[in-house]
């Protein structure tokens, strides 16, 4: 019944302007920052891991920006699951969508590392072409139900869980259809090896190389930045990778999270933090967080 209340609140949303969501999504930030204890701790870890060079000051300002950044996705995902499409677009400035073009008779994977403007990337990029994608099984039904249906608003979108594993995704890919794929959380060390992040190993999925390598797909990063203010999203594109795979799997992988570094960056505040980006350590190695 919660669910569904929230869900229904989230609806209400929609009909806003957006600079009032704007306005409260930072409110919200700002309240969840305060009351989520364990979440705001487990950024600010990953904050002070990945920047130790940064004053505590400088590095819980970063979490805090993070919670406001994290709580106007929450409540702007309202447009994007319900306003219509012209609405959508005139929020978003695209640059660079001419890389894809390049490349859209060829199989494609768009690289998009969990900024929290994600869903943004995933909404217009829909708007544009059918796609296919992951996804990962809710706890709730309704939601996850709810979530996959927005998720293939637009178009004629192939979605499957993570369960599903990746040979539906390479017959998609093999179908033409390009494939949008968020390589940068801790799954545990299977398919994966202990890759930098910031100079900490970190448990990264090597998926993205060798996917790469069997369908001979090109990768296009693809990164979404809130803007601060309430003029809306930037959205770009990148330029295909040159050289990539270069059959060397961990020097694959180790480009990837150099690439995701380079973004972070420019935009710490909105990088997602709140997850347990170290939580698989090497053998022996103590855990970063507190259980």
């Amino acid at each position: 019944m919660s669910t569904r209340l929230g869900v229904f609140i989230l609806w209400l949303l929609h009909f806003l302007p957006f600079s009032w969501l704007v306005r409260c999504g930072n409110g919200l930030g700002l309240f969840l920052h305060a009351l989520a204890r364990e979440r705001r701790e487990v950024a600010l870890i990953n904050v002070r891991l990945c920047f130790p060079d940064k004053s505590d000051a400088e590095q819980k300002q970063i979490v805090k920006k993070t919670f406001q950044y994290f709580a106007r996705s929450i409540l702007e995902r309202s447009i994007l699951w319900w306003s219509t499409p012209s609405r959508i677009k005139n929020l978003i400035a695209v640059h660079g969508f001419e890389h894809y073009e390049k490349l859209k008779n060829g199989p494609v994977i768009f690289l998009v590392p969990h900024f929290v403007g994600l869903d943004v990337a995933a909404t217009w990029t829909t708007l544009q072409l059918d796609g296919v994608s992951m996804y990962s099984l809710q706890k709730n039904q309704y939601f996850s139900d709810l979530m996959l249906a927005k998720r293939g608003r637009f178009g004629h979108q192939r979605l499957y869980s993570r369960q599903d594993g990746l040979r539906p995704i390479i017959k998609a890919m093999r179908d033409g259809l390009p494939f949008f794929y968020l390589p940068d959380q801790d799954q545990d060390i299977r398919d994966a090896e202990f890759i930098p992040f910031f100079g900490v190993p970190a448990a990264t999925l090597t998926a993205l190389s060798r996917l790469a390598t069997v369908t001979k797909a090109r990768v296009v990063p693809l990164i979404v930045n809130i803007r601060p203010d309430a003029s809306g999203y930037e959205l770009q594109y990148y330029p295909a990778w040159e050289n990539y795979p270069t059959g060397d799997v961990t020097a694959d992988t180790r480009r990837m999270n150099e690439f995701i570094e380079q973004r972070v960056l420019e935009m710490p505040e909105q990088y997602f933090w709140v997850h347990k980006r170290f939580k698989t350590r090497p053998v022996g190695e103590e855990s970063y967080y507190p259980e």
